[in-house]
């Protein structure tokens, strides 16, 4: 994080139109993000307070607060307690597409990592025997690690895999994301059904992904399938966010 604040020069501001239709919230936040976007204004900046950027640009307050609540909403700003607003740590757009978030990361160039919370044989509860076509009580893989991006917190992931694959190591799960082995092992991963949703974080949750108490997430639910149909393996992801969204287009039929 940059601890400094970072005052946008006026000439980001020199071209508004003071007596226009466009509103005035509106030209301030686009010139914002615009420096965000041309990289002006880094990952991790801090930007100077409303009352400051009001005085500066002879705009008022509300106007001012208007405008950084837009880029807030759209992601691209955030407001901690007692640090202020600051631009945010690069989030990650996901399609909704067949992909592991390891793999979405890497392509963004957002340097993935894991740190792996949770590796243990169990036995499927009723619930999860169903979810992947296996006897109750049969023996299963739980997987729960934290990814992050260029050394952020952003998802909780957390697996099950049935017996078939049980013996994927610790240190396969550390250097490579879970599709990534599971295609090292000959599978083909072909279909998914997912659910989204969000809920607050638990205590645990807010410490790992460093967000305030019982703040949102975004949650994923999936079940993936092989190309013969075979369930793989059963998740519950948790996103922070402010870093993550999932996109998707919609078609009229």
């Amino acid at each position: 994080m940059n601890d400094s604040t970072n005052i946008l020069p006026r000439s980001v501001f020199m071209d508004m139109d003071r007596s226009g239709p466009m509103p005035l919230y509106y030209q301030v936040a686009s010139r914002i993000e615009a420096a965000i976007h041309d990289g002006e204004l880094r990952p991790g900046a801090r930007i100077e307070n409303e009352i400051a950027l009001g005085e500066r640009l002879g705009l008022s307050r509300p106007t001012i607060r208007r405008a950084i609540q837009e880029l807030v909403d759209k992601g691209l700003l955030v407001r901690r307690r007692g640090i202020g607003t600051q631009v945010v740590q690069g989030k990650v757009t996901r399609d909704l597409e067949l992909t592991s978030l390891y793999e979405d990361l890497a392509r963004g160039n957002k340097h993935p990592k894991t740190r792996l919370l949770l590796h243990e044989v169990t036995e499927a509860d009723g619930e999860l025997a169903e979810s992947l076509a296996v006897e109750k009580g049969s023996p299963v893989l739980h997987l729960r690690r934290l990814r992050t991006a260029d050394e952020t917190p952003v998802a909780i992931l957390e697996n099950f895999l049935p017996e078939p694959f049980i013996d994927i190591g610790e240190s396969e799960l550390v250097d490579h994301g879970l599709y990534q082995v599971l295609r090292g092992r000959g599978v083909t991963m072909r279909i998914a059904r997912q659910r989204i949703s969000a809920r607050s974080a638990t205590t645990e949750e807010a410490a790992l992904l460093g967000i305030s108490r019982q703040g949102a997430l975004l949650t994923m639910d999936r079940t993936a399938f092989d190309n013969a149909g075979v369930a793989v393996e059963w998740g519950h992801h948790c996103y922070r966010p402010d870093l993550y969204s999932f996109e998707a287009t919609l078609v009229n039929r």
